[in-house]
């Protein structure tokens, strides 16, 4: 007897069932992070509108202290089981009218975050254009509140914003688009202190903890970062070198080479990178790729030395230092393996 076909079966084998299926998921997708954004940008107008009328009314009416714990109180019984408006809260709405009288004129990364995020600004940061440039980068990264703490507690606006105090001969290699972003990939100095290893660690060590650590040190690199190697082998003849760490920029379209040492800068230290940098653009780049960029990652470094250093280089290098853990409270080091373990472990692997 002749089974009867499996419509199911038959549906889910189709072409154009599965692309139907795939669109809709897409669209449905789309849509909800619309609603959501919508949703939250609709509170953030509302907290803002509030905070201002209770600024408002208070000084109208000279309502006291107890005022914001009446208007709690009461909002909370007319609203049983929605959140948003305790005490603490509702000082928040006032904090944040008070910083942006005119939401409208704003920075205008500002009103796209929500309201967690909004709070870790208006409580860690003072100044508001600070505020702002770390509200346009949470948006163009996607930080989560978590890492917007993390990226302010880092100081990266210090670190990344000081572009005077960078290093780099970018702008004599590169065109001027690309010797802009490389430029503004640059941090000083970069902070390892995820690693947990402190300042006498030899540079393999570093480099093998970074490693292990990649998803922390992709962020802290930065935005575009993809890892590629680390001890990458250049070959020639009966000569082999390694490249410290590699990896590939997607807005940059190009390989970073990044050395590290772990001393004080030396002018020797361009040189070998420079011979990087000329061995992976000839044996690496493909069609389509720009220029090979180094960043030479030092312990400390001079700035007069890096300048002479830079001056002769037919290379695009930045220069930038890296800290590593602060020493650790007293009661927890016996608990934890000492430096000379942590490196003795590293180097066996």
């Amino acid at each position: 007897m002749k089974k009867a076909p499996n419509h199911q079966q038959i549906l889910s084998l189709d072409t154009n069932y599965i692309n139907f299926l795939k669109d809709i998921k897409e669209k449905l997708q789309t849509s909800q992070l619309h609603i959501a954004r919508a949703i939250s940008q609709g509170t953030i107008q509302f907290y803002w509108e509030l905070g201002k009328e209770l600024i408002e009314k208070q000084k109208a009416f000279k309502w006291g202290e107890q005022f914001l714990t009446q208007f709690s109180h009461d909002m909370r019984m007319s609203n049983p089981g929605m959140q948003g408006f305790s005490v603490r809260n509702l000082e928040r709405m006032r904090q944040f009218a008070s910083l942006y009288p005119n939401l409208s004129i704003a920075a205008p990364a500002v009103p796209q975050l929500p309201w967690g995020h909004l709070i870790v600004l208006i409580h860690k940061i003072k100044d508001l254009p600070t505020q702002a440039w770390y509200a346009e980068q949470t948006i163009k990264n996607g930080w989560s509140r978590a890492v917007l703490m993390m990226q302010i507690e880092g100081q990266l606006y210090e670190r990344q914003a000081a572009a005077d105090k960078k290093l780099s001969n970018f702008h004599h290699h590169l065109p001027g688009l690309q010797s802009d972003l490389a430029h503004q990939m640059l941090k000083d100095p970069y902070n390892f202190d995820f690693l947990t290893i402190q300042g006498k660690a030899h540079e393999r060590a570093i480099e093998d903890a970074l490693i292990t650590h990649i998803r922390d040190f992709l962020l802290e690199l930065g935005q575009g970062f993809a890892f590629v190697g680390s001890q990458v082998p250049l070959t020639f003849d009966d000569q082999e070198f390694f490249i410290d760490l590699l990896f590939y920029h997607l807005h940059l379209h190009s390989y970073v080479v990044i050395e590290l040492k772990a001393t004080p800068l030396k002018p020797e230290h361009t040189g070998q990178l420079g011979f990087y940098l000329a061995a992976a653009d000839d044996l690496l780049r493909r069609e389509g790729d720009n220029q090979t960029i180094g960043m030479l990652l030092c312990k400390s470094k001079n700035k007069i030395v890096a300048e002479y250093a830079l001056r002769n280089i037919n290379a695009p290098i930045g220069i930038s230092e890296y800290t590593l853990s602060k020493a650790l409270p007293q009661e927890l080091k016996t608990s934890l393996p000492t430096i000379d373990e942590i490196e003795a472990g590293l180097n066996e692997d």
